[in-house]
């Protein structure tokens, strides 16, 4: 398992550094205005150089600052990946709102017991990502009730993480993954998770997945309920339909908590690039309209 995983990681690499060569890395930012446009950066992480894309939209920022959108790519994925294939940048030119791309180091992120070289060496993705969000937001204005987290299977494991872990984002929407480790003292967050019912990598039973890294994990209903509870929300009110199946919960504070399950779904992102998309959504446009409803209050 661990020589197939390393074989696939060596391909993804490989096909994938043609995506990123064009874009020179800038140093640490240490100030003033950032580009129009998607610029790379390169930071020190506990002596360990990381990576992160951020996108710029032309309009100016509003008084209270741009809204914030971090995208966590799936593993073996990429930031820049992730820029082409989900259509964040487009959404962010015409709405307003800065979104950060972050590198996983091997293409994986620590999202408890998954994935890859992140989680077998004990990467801290936690400070990586506040400190990426940090540095963003001495750029540019940035609206500290308006920060969201977002990210696909691996990327989708570590938003739950951060969310569990820091108090940085109003709201989370993770996409085909799940909950890997203890969240018994998170604060209250928004919460959207889009999956594909029947997801053989990511299974929403939680039992052993396929691909590389097997994943396991409880059964995205517990996750569900226990964000519910932790954010003292009603009960879940369903909508079933031959395509979807779909649940909210209203929480104190204009919170919600609600999830999405695609009935012939697979592991991918709805609407991306190259997703199957059998109930025709747009993950992205999805997200991005819960994420605006739903700022720290």
């Amino acid at each position: 398992m661990h020589r197939r995983f390393v074989v696939l990681l060596a391909v993804v690499t490989a096909v994938l550094a043609g995506c990123t060569g064009h874009r020179p890395v800038a140093p640490t930012p240490s100030g003033g205005a950032l580009a129009v446009g998607t610029t790379s950066f390169s930071l020190d992480v506990s002596g360990q150089q990381r990576s992160y894309l951020v996108h710029r939209p032309a309009a100016d920022a509003p008084a209270s600052g741009y809204p914030l959108v971090v995208v966590l790519h799936g593993g073996l994925g990429s930031a820049a990946l992730a820029e082409e294939a989900y259509g964040w940048d487009a959404l962010a030119d015409r709405d307003g709102f800065v979104v950060v791309y972050p590198n996983g180091v091997d293409r994986t992120w620590n999202a408890g017991t998954c994935c890859g070289t992140a989680a077998r060496t004990g990467v801290d993705d936690v400070a990586f990502i506040t400190q990426v969000v940090s540095q963003v937001s001495a750029l540019v204005p940035v609206d500290p009730t308006r920060r969201f987290a977002t990210g696909m299977s691996n990327g989708a494991m570590m938003t739950y993480r951060l969310a569990c872990q820091t108090g940085l984002f109003a709201a989370i929407a993770p996409v085909s993954g799940t909950q890997l480790i203890d969240c018994s003292t998170a604060e209250p967050v928004s919460v959207l998770h889009i999956h594909g019912a029947a997801d053989p990598t990511v299974r929403p039973d939680g039992k052993r997945g396929s691909g590389p890294a097997h994943v396991t994990g409880p059964p995205l209903a517990r996750v569900w309920e226990g964000w519910r509870v932790r954010d003292d929300c009603g009960r879940f009110d369903v909508t079933r339909s031959a395509e979807v199946t779909s649940g909210q919960a209203s929480c104190p504070s204009q919170r919600t908590v609600e999830w999405i399950l695609i009935t012939d779904g697979g592991h991918e992102w709805p609407g991306g690039r190259s997703s199957t998309n059998p109930a025709g959504l747009d993950a992205t446009a999805l997200i991005w309209t819960f994420f605006a409803a739903h700022p720290h209050r």
